[in-house]
C-alpha cells in the first residue's frame, strides 16, 4: 500500500513534534516534510518555512502553529492539496478566509482533534436545547501558562455549541471573560472563567446553575497524545475527500 505523504506544520511546537514522531512510526504514513518559524531538526528531517517548495510532494499538511502560519499555508496550496488545522486563535476576518479557501481544498478545522471533546461538544448542544433559559451558563477553561489564546479554540467551541442548542448566535449571548481572577457573571450569557497557569494540557467545563442545581459536563485531557490520534486519524478520513469545509462532527458522523 502506498504510504500517505505528510507535512507537518509547527513542528518544533508541543504537538508538532508528538505528531511527526507518531507519523515516523506509522508504517502507512510518511513524514515528508515538516515547517516552522525556526530553524532545526525533528525525527532527522530539518525544518523549512511555509512555501510551495515545502508542500509540493504531500497529500496532506497538518497545521498545528498559530494564525499567521495558517494563512501563509492557504497562500501556498496546490491543487488537490488537503490540509488538517489544528491551530486556534483565528480572528473573524481569518476564519472567512479558511470558509473560502475551503471552496477549493479539502479542509478539516476543529478548535480540538479529541473525540472526547467533539462528543462533549454534541452533548452540550443537545442539552442546551434542553435546559431551562434560566439557569446561569459557565464555561471553565483551564491551560497550562504558555497557551496564549483565551478563550481557547475548545472553550469556543462548547460556547457555540451552547449557542447553537438555544439557535442563538454566539455574539449575542456572549458574556465576561475572567482571566485568572474571579469577576462578574453576566445572566442569560455565556461567562468564561479562565486559567493558564502551571502545566495543564487542558480542562474544560460547561456549568449550567440555577438557585437549586448545578449540571456539569466535563473534559479532562490526560496527555497532548489523544490530540495527535485525533490528528492521524482525521488523515484517513480527508484524504479522498472532495473540497470542502470539514470539522470533527463530519468524521464522527454527530
Amino acid at each position: 500500500m502506498k504510504k500517505i505523504k505528510i507535512t507537518v506544520v509547527g513542528a518544533l511546537g508541543r504537538m508538532g513534534k508528538i505528531l511527526c514522531k507518531k507519523i515516523k512510526n506509522n508504517p502507512k504514513l510518511k513524514l515528508e516534510s515538516i515547517t516552522d518559524k525556526n530553524i532545526s531538526k525533528v525525527e532527522g528531517l530539518q525544518t523549512q518555512r511555509n512555501s510551495i517548495k515545502a508542500f509540493k510532494n504531500s497529500d496532506i499538511i497538518i497545521d498545528f502553529s498559530n494564525p499567521k502560519s495558517t494563512m501563509e499555508i492557504l497562500k501556498n496550496l496546490r491543487k488537490n492539496d488537503k490540509i488538517i488545522i489544528g491551530t486556534t486563535g483565528f480572528n473573524e476576518k481569518q476564519e472567512k478566509k479558511i470558509q473560502n479557501y475551503s471552496k477549493k481544498y479539502a479542509i478539516l478545522k476543529s478548535g480540538n482533534m479529541s473525540v472526547g471533546i467533539n462528543l462533549l461538544s454534541f452533548i452540550t448542544e443537545q442539552l442546551s436545547k434542553k435546559i431551562s433559559n434560566n439557569f446561569q451558563i459557565n464555561i471553565h477553561d483551564n491551560h497550562h501558562k504558555k497557551k496564549i489564546d483565551y478563550p481557547s479554540g475548545t472553550a469556543l467551541m462548547l460556547a457555540n455549541a451552547v449557542a447553537s442548542g438555544k439557535n442563538r448566535k454566539f455574539k449575542s449571548i456572549k458574556g465576561s471573560i475572567n482571566l485568572n481572577k474571579k469577576g462578574k457573571n453576566h445572566k442569560n450569557k455565556i461567562n468564561f472563567n479562565i486559567v493558564r497557569r502551571g502545566k495543564t494540557i487542558g480542562e474544560h467545563t460547561v456549568q449550567f446553575e440555577d438557585s437549586s442545581e448545578i449540571v456539569k459536563l466535563q473534559h479532562v485531557a490526560k496527555s497532548r497524545d489523544l490530540f495527535a490520534n485525533g490528528a492521524i486519524n482525521s488523515i484517513y478520513w480527508i484524504r479522498n475527500k472532495q473540497p470542502g469545509y470539514y470539522t470533527m462532527r463530519d468524521l464522527l458522523k454527530i
